[in-house]
């Protein structure tokens, strides 16, 4: 085996995107006609009609605007609305039923919808008259030039030609425009409002309903009654974006058998990792409770019974023990302590509640870098939007340098079948549970998250018929089942990688998910809902080395401009060619925001790797053509939003590139420059600022394809590149961590 190498001391070059606006485009399988502008002209004139004659606690107008595609940020108003600072506008999105078309929602002053109207109306004129009420791409375009004297007679008109051309592009992503309204919800939820520019609690108040600042979980999002909920519904249903019942129930442990009374002796803690543990109560009577230092968050005034206690005792019994309690899961990761916080008990639990503690606990316990939560919901997280619990998480991760392992829930009945949250967290390690066997279980439930998101991330043993997983509850031994039971197990992992290997959360999420993934290129959609990327190693050392033909090296940096690169990666050659195939797994925390609908996640970072090619760019492993630039800056191909999603996972904050090792794979040819190269695109969705500072982590692995081991040449390779290169040599960072945690008695 080879020790898997991390390579420093040569940072990664930044550089802003140099390609020159090329200004709007057309949809190519649209024709923009007379008759399609009079009617989106005539349903704004009925949306601003509504909004008249609506007694309104906000000044201004939210419409939604139903795309006919998936719509990219290039595809999206730039002349309506608020011009090319509509982006600015959108409060929300989601996809129509069949998720294969945008609906984003827009809020807009009265004045900015009037303009609006004008300008459909002034555009259809000069349509009209110039071009015989009909428009097409080779028109709009004009390559030939048949045009352009046609187009310049624009000028005579109220409209220019830019502006123009930009609402012609506009109305040809457009389907239709409403004002839409969530469906309501008869219990008490965790709702989130369109922002308005009011504050949420003066905005409620204008309405009638007066709720506590104990109740506003974030600028948008505020926890009301079903009293509240029927005045809201009543006199504004239109500001209601998203809405989920509020009480949860812990998704249920199954195949929980007899306990068997057992006397265990376990060391005393000395120098291991702290693990925190969100969940229902913990026993401090049971044999291993010296390793866990124990907060209770629930109210004095709640009775308690022995059954609130099972369900986190069991949870920290497998971090603490979980080796030893089943040898056959024995990952050489030793023992780990834990910081275990009793925020539920096993019967309903509020998930404002506890959402609203967890941003305590983490503010409070910053030096626990992974945290365990195997709470979840018996409900099914929805297609449009994050749910309110996963949504904080991810903003803790982002705001942190932590990470979340959360259970992938379990089904309640036959008829539950997608996850519930918070396992919708898209920063979060999400895990569902494999039998011995390595199949998915009876009780496991299905991703993915807002149509695309692969969670849950991994999957892992978590018990069934075929072998239990043994854990310590109250009273004694037990035998159960769920994913309750599979997340420490990763938790441990990602510990002993974070807090014993020293390498970042980045890193570590990103081996997790390459070790499970293998040189898997496409599994089918129902593979990724139940599995993840697959199911982890048992052992450490099958996620630290590697087989004897592959070099693995570990890559981080952080990303401050739209172009982050590195060429300096000595790939071994042979006989002048690169006997390789290759494969890259990236991971990266983005700031996320709820209110975006679909369009969840800010920030995108794209990887691309491979042979330097004699123009100077990067020949992807992949052949991922996002991004690509002729000497001029100019783009020179176009990937629409759907296929860039599917092909190359954009928005997705985890990469995974590759090439499949085949018999009949060849060599690479050589080109003048002998180094391969790494870039990261990073695009944002709404703010340029909110990608600076994103740190990203990757994998990248290279498999000979002729079965040759050339690790040692390419580790020479990399010192004469400049390269500090490092072997993740366990016995050696075991030992390292242990002198650096050593306390000093001075005399």
């Amino acid at each position: 085996m080879n020790n898997v190498l991390q390579l420093k001391g040569k940072k990664f070059i930044q550089e802003n995107k140099n390609v020159k606006g090329g200004g709007p485009s057309i949809n190519g399988k649209e024709t923009v006609t007379n008759n399609k502008i009079n009617r989106l002209t005539e349903k704004l004139k009925q949306i601003k009609q509504f909004w008249m004659q609506e007694t309104r606690p906000f000044s201004g107008v939210l419409i939604s605007v139903h795309y006919n595609k998936i719509a990219a940020k290039s595809n999206r108003i730039g002349g309506l609305f608020k011009g090319n600072k509509s982006n600015n506008a959108i409060v929300g999105a989601k996809f129509n039923t069949s998720r294969t078309k945008h609906i984003i929602t827009y809020f807009i002053s009265m004045q900015e919808l009037v303009k609006s109207i004008e300008l459909l109306s002034d555009t259809n004129e000069v349509l009209q008259i110039l071009f015989n009420g009909s428009m097409n791409q080779d028109i709009f375009e004009d390559k030939e030039k048949k045009y352009m004297e046609t187009f310049k007679q624009c000028e005579k008109f109220a409209v220019k030609k830019s502006v123009f051309k930009q609402i012609i592009a506009d109305v040809s992503y457009i389907d239709d425009f409403e004002i839409d309204t969530a469906e309501k919800q008869t219990q008490q939820s965790i709702v989130t409002l369109y922002n308005t520019d009011i504050e949420t609690k003066d905005l409620l108040k204008k309405l009638g309903i007066d709720i506590l600042s104990s109740r506003i979980l974030d600028n948008q999002t505020v926890f009301l009654d079903t009293n509240q909920l029927d005045v809201l519904y009543e006199k504004a249903p239109y500001l209601v974006s998203m809405a989920t019942v509020d009480m949860s129930e812990l998704s249920p442990s199954n195949f929980i058998q007899e306990h068997q009374h057992q006397t265990m002796d376990i060391p005393y803690p000395s120098l291991e990792p702290t693990i925190g543990v969100i969940d229902t109560l913990f026993d401090e009577r049971v044999y291993f409770s010296p390793w866990v230092e124990y907060h209770e968050m629930i109210d004095n005034n709640i009775p308690k019974t022995q059954n609130d206690y099972k369900h986190g005792t069991a949870v920290s019994s497998i971090i603490v023990d979980g080796h030893v309690l089943n040898p056959w899961l024995d990952d050489g990761c030793g023992r780990f302590k834990v910081r275990h916080f009793g925020v539920a008990t096993g019967a309903q639990f509020s998930s404002f509640t506890i959402t609203k503690q967890i941003k305590e606990i983490i503010a409070n316990n910053r030096d626990i870098k992974v945290w365990n939560i195997s709470l979840g919901s018996n409900q099914e997280v929805n297609h449009n939007f994050i749910s309110a619990e996963a949504a904080i998480l991810d903003q803790i991760q982002h705001e942190n340098d932590i990470i979340f392992v959360v259970a992938g829930t379990n089904k309640p009945n036959e008829n539950i079948e997608r996850i519930g949250s918070p396992a919708d967290s898209i920063n979060s390690m999400v895990v569902n549970a494999v039998t011995k066997n390595g199949l998915s279980t009876k009780y496991a439930r299905k991703g993915i998250a807002l149509s695309f998101f692969a969670k849950p991330d991994v999957s892992y043993y978590g018990g069934s018929n075929e072998e239990y997983i043994k854990v310590c509850e109250p009273l004694g031994e037990a035998k159960v089942a769920g994913t309750s039971f599979a997340a420490p197990w990763i938790a441990r992992k990602l510990s002993y990688l974070i807090d014993i290997l020293g390498l970042n959360r980045e890193i570590a999420k990103a081996l997790l998910i390459d070790a499970a993934r293998d040189w898997n290129e496409n599994p089918t959609p129902s593979q990724i809902a139940l599995y993840g990327h697959g199911v982890v190693p048992i052992k450490i050392e099958n996620i630290i080395s590697t087989k004897e033909d592959e070099i693995k090296f570990l890559i981080t940096d952080v990303s401050e401009k739209w172009n982050t690169f590195n060429y300096s990666f000595p790939v071994p050659i042979h006989e002048n060619k690169y006997p390789y195939v290759a494969k890259a797994t990236m991971c990266y925390f983005p700031m996320c925001n709820r209110v975006q609908g679909v369009d969840y996640t800010n920030t995108e970072l794209n990887v691309k790797f491979g042979r330097i090619q004699n123009n100077g760019k990067i020949k992807d492993i992949k052949g991922d053509k996002q991004n690509l630039e002729d000497d001029l800056g100019t783009e020179r191909y176009y990937l629409s939003e759907e296929e860039a999603r599917m092909n190359f996972r954009k928005w997705d904050n985890v990469k995974y590139v590759v090439e499949i090792p085949t018999s009949r794979k060849k060599p690479k040819i050589t080109y003048d420059y002998k180094n391969w190269g790494m870039e990261i695109k990073t695009n944002n969705r709404l703010n340029p600022q909110d990608g600076v500072g994103v740190r990203f982590g990757v994998v990248v692995t290279l498999k000979e394809i002729n079965g040759v081991n050339r690790i040692e040449e390419f580790i020479h390779n990399c010192h004469l590149n400049g390269w500090l290169v490092n072997e993740l040599d366990v016995q050696l960072r075991v030992d390292v961590h242990k002198k650096v945690n050593e306390s000093i008695e001075w005399e």
